[in-house]
């Protein structure tokens, strides 16, 4: 085989990945895709009990859905607020199982490192035409296999930040790890049981820790014994709870409004400007401090601290990232949450989303980096543009064009109460 005429090596059977796979085949491009679990979107599915705030018409990929509607797929309704069990079960499994993809998806095939072929980080004559190394394990063990280009699309969901406010593990935090939930956990049905009648403290301020709060609220009315403290660094809490009637995403403008509620009225004990440093363990539970500050004793703790990229998979190769977010040094004054909500994000592609490694893309969240606001319609956006770029149409992967929705404060304002449509927590509705 030439250089030219080996696969695509896609990263990662998510909605990103699957789209970028979609667009690939439009252009007569070829692409395998290798997926680390034993499902497509295996990551969303760790969310599944979560309801995204953006309707299932802002997450369905055109190149997609030409695949799907080839072959009868008949879309769910374009206004319903789909769980991530329904974007896999309903969009992700039936895209995935197409004559077009199926035979190009592998399962269980988990990347542990990419390089190219002959060449270390350090090698640079001759780098460019040489093919990428992509390493992987299976259920054989382990194996490589070569690729023209590689997209890496496999997000950061397994990747969270620790609970330490400097960025750091807290003291104590791995020794105690047997009661840190990194995530949202499912409290209302399959962890019901951990934390049913416990001392339960969420650590974070953004959208898991909004889901996380509002369903243990929901578990402290059913369940005796539930208690419940929800520690944030933010001195103050005045503009957590997002863009209400200004956010473009109802539901989600209204979710944040119901949280916001139940905090002013006192029904959900918030700590603010706490910074974590610590963890002990004291004589009925866990302690957690900031200083010489201590919160009560708990249970169980659920870490809502956000997420970031793991690099190791790309340690051989050359990329240009931003030192604070870890995006594309082009993309990260674009989506810096200092700076922008979700809404404010302009259009980009391949033109952002290139390193100095040519035919390497890093699309969907992991692009974002430490940059919580993604939406998945941004997501197929890029992959739409690279795609464009790796079939030489260029003209195609610049006219970059995607309408988003005013947030109001897209970085907050989640939450789900049982009686609204609740929302995802990565990010602005992706997954």
């Amino acid at each position: 085989m030439t250089t030219q005429t080996l696969p695509i090596a896609v990263l990662g059977a998510g909605p990103v990945g699957l789209a970028a796979a979609a667009h690939l085949l439009a252009r007569g491009l070829e692409p395998i895709v290798l997926e680390a679990g034993e499902r497509v979107g295996a990551n969303a599915l760790e969310w599944g009990h979560v309801r995204m705030f953006s309707p299932w018409k802002m997450n369905h990929d055109r190149a997609s859905v030409a695949l799907l509607e080839a072959e009868g797929w008949e879309a769910p309704p374009a206004e319903e607020f789909p769980t991530g069990r329904d974007l896999v079960e309903r969009y992700l499994e039936p895209l995935a199982a197409t004559q077009a993809i199926a035979p190009r998806v592998r399962l269980g095939a988990r990347v542990t490192a990419v390089s190219r072929l002959g060449f270390d980080r350090m090698k640079t004559s001759g780098r460019e035409q040489a093919a990428f190394l992509v390493r992987l394990e299976g259920a054989t063990g382990e194996e490589e296999l070569l690729a023209s280009a590689v997209i890496d699309a496999t997000g950061t969901w397994r990747s969270p930040n620790p609970l330490g406010a400097s960025g750091l593990p807290a003291l104590g935090e791995k020794a105690l790890a047997g009661q840190v939930f990194y995530g949202i956990p499912d409290v209302l049905e399959r962890h019901r049981q951990r934390y049913a009648g416990r001392r339960v403290l969420v650590v974070g301020s953004g959208h898991s820790a909004f889901n996380a709060v509002l369903d243990l609220y929901d578990l402290a009315r059913q369940e005796l014994g539930t208690e419940l403290i929800w520690a944030v660094r933010r001195p103050s809490i005045e503009r957590l709870f997002g863009g209400g009637e200004r956010d473009q995403l109802a539901a989600r403008g209204r979710l944040g409004g119901k949280l916001g509620e139940l905090v002013r009225s006192g029904r959900i004990r918030v700590e603010t400007g706490f910074h974590l440093d610590r963890l002990s363990r004291g004589a009925r539970g866990v302690v957690a401090w900031d200083g010489d500050r201590a919160l009560p004793e708990v249970d169980e703790i659920v870490a809502t601290t956000g997420l970031r990229p793991d690099r190791g998979l790309l340690a051989e190769l050359r990329l240009d990232l931003d030192e604070a977010t870890e995006a594309p040094r082009a993309l990260a004054p674009l989506i810096d949450p200092n700076d922008h909500s979700c809404g404010t994000v302009r259009p980009h592609g391949v033109d952002e989303l290139s390193h100095p490694e040519p035919g390497l893309y890093v699309v969907g969240m992991k692009s974002y980096g430490r940059a919580p606001t993604f939406l998945l319609a941004t997501g197929y956006e890029q992959v739409r543009s690279v795609a464009a770029a790796l079939a030489g149409d260029w003209k195609a992967a610049r006219e970059v064009q995607l309408v988003l929705p005013e947030t109001g404060v897209c970085a907050t304002g989640f939450g789900r109460p049982s009686e609204l449509p609740a929302v995802e927590s990565v990010g602005c509705g992706c997954g």
